[in-house]
C-alpha cells in the first residue's frame, strides 16, 4: 500500500486532461490541498503580484478565478495589501526555519 493516512489528499484527480480544474472542491480538506497546490505552482515566494497578474494565473485554471483568489487569501496562502493592489504568496507550514514559536 502506497498511501499514508496522514498524507494530504492528491489534487491530480481535480484537473481535466487539459490542465483546467473540473470544479472547486466543497470539502474543506480537498479545497485546502488544491489551494496549497495552486499557491505552490502559480506563485513564487517573495514576489509581489498585482491583482491582474493573480487573476490571469487563476483564469488559466478555472473560470471562477475571483472565488479561487478569495479562498487563497482567506486560507492564508496569499496575503493582500489593505488597498488590494498587491498580493504575495505566504508560507503556511510553521515559521521560517521550522522553529516553533515561543509560548509566553
Amino acid at each position: 500500500m502506497t498511501s499514508h493516512p496522514s498524507s494530504p489528499p492528491s489534487v491530480a484527480d481535480l484537473f481535466a486532461a487539459d490542465g483546467r480544474l473540473k470544479a472547486i472542491p466543497r470539502r474543506a480538506a480537498r479545497r485546502e490541498a488544491l489551494l496549497a497546490h495552486l499557491a505552490a505552482t502559480l506563485f513564487e515566494t517573495g514576489r509581489d503580484y498585482r491583482e491582474p497578474e493573480v487573476n490571469e494565473a487563476l483564469k488559466g485554471v478555472h473560470e471562477d478565478f475571483p472565488a479561487l483568489r478569495r479562498y487563497l487569501v482567506t486560507g492564508g496562502f496569499l496575503s493582500r495589501t489593505k488597498d488590494g493592489a498587491a498580493y504575495r504568496r505566504q508560507q503556511r507550514t510553521g515559521t521560517p526555519g521550522g522553529a516553533i514559536p515561543a509560548v509566553a
